[in-house]
């Protein structure tokens, strides 16, 4: 754990040292005390280094010659993001443990329970009240006066006595249910905050996101790490950390390829609080659950500097087509690495607009096609039109090997196991329809077939060409469903989709070139 890296007595005379040091300085550096840290480690040909670092900000500047440099602002995003992606994970077991509850087992056994108990009853009072029927229209042509009148009435109590009957089912049935229906409303009731908090924090997370986005890019690339992001949008308790000097030492030696072997902090100049001049001092706890996150950051990968202009085909006031390029998301991911994307470009390419979402998904790997809608309400009607299957859409594949038949249809069950993310898998249980047709453009060794979508299920199409009981034949380029590594992209382009236009009403038409 971090909080066991040892202050050693080497540190803490190196740290003697750094006091000394600046008790030298002028006073007007150290007008208010602060705390500073020394970091002993190793580098990986086995020589020993030291990094000196201070907390906040020293003498009115955030850094020095000598001394190590804030925690960047791409770390800090980061070390936000693992915080806030384990707390929505542990959102999202306790929402599956809550489904899981025994009682709702137990409830729906009783049901159960009672549903063949009324069902059952039914079926006895039905054959009674059938005897009732034939003895009614017996004793109407045997019996007159009085003792007809006591024949029908016994008749009616037997009636009464079915009804009560019945009744009493009902009512044991919903004493017995009444202490497991509370403790299903006391839990869909804790379900339903859940639900709210995880909502809340996703929502939160990505417009921090999306705000970190904004800011790292300058004209048509993506500005590397070192561009600062506001504060806000990082946990209040990572900014605080950050600031002291062991997240700095720490950030510092993680990022450039140097194990910890021993630190130590102390204060130096006047005192604050519980802190006094020289004295050495450790991190809390929760300061060193943060602490030790930063410790194991690796050097961060700098995010890509592609073109940010996206190909519009066409654009008005209601719809924008665009032309997705291979490897760009459709709409932003959960992390930090994740937020380059069509809707996040045209966000910004496009700034007069108010509203801008896209209305269908293509996979990160699928080129082509993409239609978003600039107004709610064109929103809504695009939705409605993928809704009614009234939006036509084809792709072109190449396939990895040859296929028997030209034409033909694929309908599969596909399942999203959630313990095989993203892969999509075909079970007949619990799956999901899908269909496709298809059709071989070119045949060969690798034949070149035109998919139809007829449902919208993630992977379909990906699913529909590998599974065995589909074609057999993964596309080329499917390290996912295929073979790693097979080609520089997944050769799946969405060439043409047709829609009626929200507004005109007219029915428009557009095409791609496929570029393999």
């Amino acid at each position: 754990m971090l909080w066991q890296l040892p202050r050693t007595d080497v540190v803490e005379s190196i740290a003697k040292g750094l006091i000394q040091q600046l008790a030298m300085t002028t006073s007007d550096q150290l007008e208010t005390g602060n705390l500073y840290g020394v970091l002993l480690a190793q580098t990986t040909h086995g020589d020993r280094v030291v990094l000196k670092g201070f907390s906040g900000s020293l003498a009115g500047q955030n850094q020095g010659a000598g001394w190590v440099p804030p925690v960047s602002a791409q770390a800090k995003l980061a070390l936000t993001e693992t915080q806030t992606l384990a707390k929505l994970d542990r959102l999202k077991q306790e929402l599956v443990m809550f489904h899981q509850l025994p009682v709702h087992v137990a409830y729906g056994q009783m049901v159960q329970y009672y549903a063949e108990r009324l069902q059952q009853l039914t079926v006895r009072h039905r054959q009674r009240k059938q005897g009732r029927d034939r003895d009614r229209s017996h004793y109407h042509n045997i019996l007159q006066g009085d003792a007809l009148t006591k024949a029908l009435n016994r008749l009616k109590r037997e009636s009464q006595q079915d009804s009560i009957e019945r009744r009493h089912l009902k009512q044991e049935r919903a004493r017995e249910l009444a202490p497991l229906t509370e403790a299903i409303a006391q839990a869909e009731q804790h379900m339903q905050l859940l639900k709210q908090e995880y909502t809340a924090l996703s929502r939160q997370w990505q417009v921090q996101l999306q705000s970190a986005y904004a800011i790292q890019r300058i004209g048509d690339k993506i500005e590397p790490s070192g561009k600062d992001i506001p504060n806000t949008i990082y946990d209040a308790v990572i900014e605080r950390v950050c600031q002291r000097a062991a997240a700095k030492l720490l950030h510092y030696a993680a990022t450039h390829d140097l194990k910890p072997l021993a630190m130590a902090e102390f204060w130096w100049g006047k005192p604050q609080g519980d802190c006094f001049s020289e004295q050495f001092y450790g991190a809390s706890l929760e300061d060193c659950q943060t602490l030790m996150h930063i410790s194991q950051l690796s050097v961060l990968p700098p995010p890509k500097n592609p073109s940010l202009s996206l190909p519009i085909l066409y654009q008005d006031d209601a719809i924008i087509v665009v032309d997705k390029p291979a490897g760009l998301l459709s709409v932003p991911g959960r992390r930090h690495d994740l937020q380059d994307s069509v809707l996040s470009r045209l966000r910004y390419q496009l700034p007069d607009y108010d509203f801008v979402q896209v209305v269908h998904r293509l996979d990160q790997a699928t080129s082509g096609l993409l239609v978003l809608s600039t107004s709610r309400s064109a929103h809504k009607a695009l939705g409605q039109q993928f809704a009614d299957h009234q939006i036509f859409k084809t792709y072109e594949a190449v396939l990895r090997q040859p296929i028997a038949p030209v034409v033909g249809v694929i309908e599969l069950p596909l399942w999203s196991n959630p313990n095989e993310r993203p892969r999509q898998s075909v079970n007949a249980e619990y799956g999901k329809p899908s269909v496709t047709h298809f059709k071989v453009l070119q045949a060969g060794d690798s034949p070149r077939v035109q998919f139809v979508p007829h449902t919208g299920r993630t992977h379909q199409l990906r699913v529909h060409a590998a599974h065995p009981q589909g074609l057999n034949s993964p596309i080329v380029g499917d390290s996912l469903y295929g073979q790693p590594n097979q080609a520089e992209r997944l050769h799946l382009h969405a060439k043409s989709l047709q829609l009626i236009h929200p507004i005109t009403k007219k029915r428009l038409q557009f095409t791609s070139e496929v570029p393999f």
